[in-house]
C-alpha cells in the first residue's frame, strides 16, 4: 500500500489520526464519513502496512525540567557503511539524543538532543558525544526558542497535489 493506493478515506483517517490520535474510533469514523467497523478495519491495515507508526503524546519537556535544548552537528571520520551504522545505533543508546538524522553535505549527522541543565549537556558532549569512536567534530546550537513544531505531513499539499494530477 503506498501513498498512491490510498483512497481519499485512507488519506482522511490518516490526516485525522495525525492531529488526535486519542479520538475514539467511533469520533474517527464519523469524521471520515464511514462507520465504525470499517473505519477500524482501515486503520488496523494502515498500522499493519507501517502508514501509522505509533500513537506518542506531546509532552513538553520544559515542563518536565528539560531546560536545555541542543542541535548538535556531527561530522564523522569516516562514512562507510558500517561506521554510519555504528554511530546510529550508538544515538540510540543516548537518553539525551531525541532524534538523529543522517544529512548530505557538510556535516553527517544532526542530533537533537535535551538536557536538564547546560553542565548536564556539556557532560554528555565532552565525556561521551566528541569522544566517542569515529567522531571527527562536533557544532552545537543552543536553541532559544521553538517557533514551529509540527510532527507528520502536510495532508492538504498532498491532496492538492493528487487533485492536479487526476
Amino acid at each position: 500500500m503506498q501513498s498512491a493506493k490510498l483512497d481519499p478515506i485512507d488519506r482522511k483517517i490518516l490526516a485525522e489520526l495525525q492531529g488526535d490520535g486519542r479520538m475514539t474510533n467511533v469520533e474517527l469514523a464519523k469524521r471520515v464519513g464511514i462507520s465504525a467497523p470499517p473505519c477500524l478495519r482501515r486503520v488496523r491495515t494502515l498500522e499493519e502496512a507501517g502508514f501509522i507508526k505509533g500513537y506518542h503524546a506531546d509532552v513538553d519537556a520544559r515542563q518536565l525540567g528539560f531546560e536545555v535544548q541542543v542541535f548538535a552537528m556531527v561530522g564523522l571520520s569516516s562514512q562507510a557503511e558500517a561506521d554510519l551504522v555504528t554511530f546510529e545505533e550508538r544515538c540510540h543508546n543516548w537518553p539525551l539524543v531525541r532524534e538523529c538524522h543522517m544529512l548530505n553535505g557538510e556535516i553527517d549527522f544532526i542530533l537533537k538532543c535535551v538536557a536538564p541543565d547546560l553542565s548536564s549537556f556539556q557532560s554528555f558532549l565532552t565525556g561521551e558525544l566528541t569522544s566517542a569512536p569515529n567522531v571527527a567534530s562536533v557544532r552545537t546550537s543552543l536553541v532559544i526558542r521553538g517557533a514551529k513544531d509540527t510532527p507528520g505531513v502536510p495532508f492538504d499539499v498532498m491532496e492538492e497535489r493528487l487533485a492536479q494530477s487526476a
